[in-house]
Parts: structure tokens; sequence; C-alpha cells
């Protein structure tokens, strides 16, 4: 896939999701140097693959894509969803090979940073090492939250914190937390709730009906959002951790 120079940094509507806030002048331009923009990879397109050797960081600025994880046996199992602003490769600094697939849902554009310049730049940048170490510590809490979405929870709490989470995802890049578009499909969200589609299409409905959503194919509303949160029965703190 070819390569080409991203927007700057500076002006990127992103900055404040990706980037550490704050960052000096001088260290930005150093981050500028070095960040690239890949053309947009198409819907079904895998960014990389579980096991393919890792040596670039990506963040999304388009788009979204879902994380794979593929058992011994074949089946797959969906681990989480990147949405713009997200980073996606650092589960993959361990082992120095992708843990998991990231497969496009839709159109999706990613800025791509080589990993052996993103380690000299938290060398030479104290507040973007600083800035990684939080994004990483950031992953970790998101994988206990996934852990406790599908252990104790019921089918109607998993899908209300998926939303809940969602919609405060939305709220931080300054996007409306009630409206919005679901890039997944509901065989994707039943796979990463641990549930079956058609119980997700009947709990859609039931929410639907008790007023609480409006949903249009995949455009989302939350009518009733201290109902959505009290039906999934977390508080929006712990829920905005992440989906």
């Amino acid at each position: 896939m070819t390569l080409r120079p991203t927007q700057a940094c500076e002006h990127c509507s992103l900055r404040q999701l990706c980037l550490p806030m704050g960052l000096p002048q001088n260290e930005l331009w150093q981050l500028d140097e070095i960040v690239q923009q890949r053309r947009p990879i198409e819907k079904g397109t895998s960014l990389f693959n579980m096991g393919e050797r890792f040596d670039t960081l990506f963040a999304v600025r388009t788009g979204a894509l879902k994380a794979v994880l593929i058992s011994d046996d074949g089946t797959e199992q969906i681990t989480g969803f990147a949405l713009a602003g997200d980073l996606l490769g650092l589960d993959a600094i361990h082992s120095g090979k992708h843990p998991v697939s990231a497969v496009a849902l839709e159109s999706t554009s990613v800025c791509a940073v080589p990993f052996t310049h993103v380690d000299d730049l938290a060398d030479k940048l104290p507040t973007f090492r600083q800035h990684m170490m939080n994004v990483m510590s950031k992953g970790l809490a998101q994988d206990e939250s996934v852990h406790a979405l599908l252990g104790q929870r019921t089918a109607e709490q998993r899908l209300a914190t998926f939303l809940v989470t969602l919609s405060e995802r939305h709220r931080a890049r300054g996007l409306s937390p009630e409206r919005f578009y679901l890039p997944m499909s509901r065989a994707d969200i039943a796979n990463h709730l641990g549930l079956t589609q058609e119980t997700i299409s009947r709990l859609f409905t039931q929410l639907r009906k008790q007023g609480v959503i409006s949903l249009h194919t995949r455009d989302l509303e939350i009518l009733e959002p201290k109902s959505l949160h009290n039906a999934a029965g977390v508080t929006l703190t712990s829920a905005a951790s992440g989906a």
C-alpha cells in the first residue's frame, strides 16, 4: 500500500485524541516528519493480519476497523472496534507480531508511523513518551472492561453498556453522543458481546419499543440516555473507557 505525506498533525482535527495535549511546537514538527498516510483501505480489507510482523503504529483518521482474533479451530472473535482517533498496533510491541487482524468496516484512512521512529521519539520527547504510556495503560483498561462486559452481565446489560460506551467515545471526539452511525453490523456486535445475532436484533427492538433509542438501519439516536445508562448498570465514567 503506497504511502504519502500526511496532513500536518498541527492541523488535524483528531490531534487531541492521538497526540498528547500541550505538545511543544518543536516536538510536533519532529512528529510531522515521520508520520505518513496510507491510501484508503476498502471495506473488508485488512490493515494488518494476525501473526504478521509488527513494524508500524497506525492512527485511524477516518472510518472504523474491527480487531479480530482467530483461534486454532478458525473461530473468529471480535475483540474491539477502532474509531477515528484510535491507535492500532500497541498490543504487538511485546511479541513483535500482531495478535489480532484489523479489518476495515468501511472505507478507512490511517496515519502510519514506523515504530523505530516512535521509539526514537519517545527517547527524545518526554511529553510524547508519557502520552504513549498513557495510551497503553488505557488499552489495558479497555481489555479489562471487555472481560467484565462478557462475564457477569446479562445480554441486555452487555448491549446497553456497548452503546453507552460508543456514545462516550463520540463525545470525546467532539461529536454528538446521542446521534451517531454504527459502522459495525449486528453480527459484529453479537460476536463482540458473545451473543447471537438474533438476540442483538431482539434487544434493539426492545430498546426501540421502550423509547430508549431510535434506530434506522445503522443510524442510532439515544432518546433516553438515563434509561440506557440504567439498563447498562454501569456509571458513565466506567463505561467510557472503551468498547
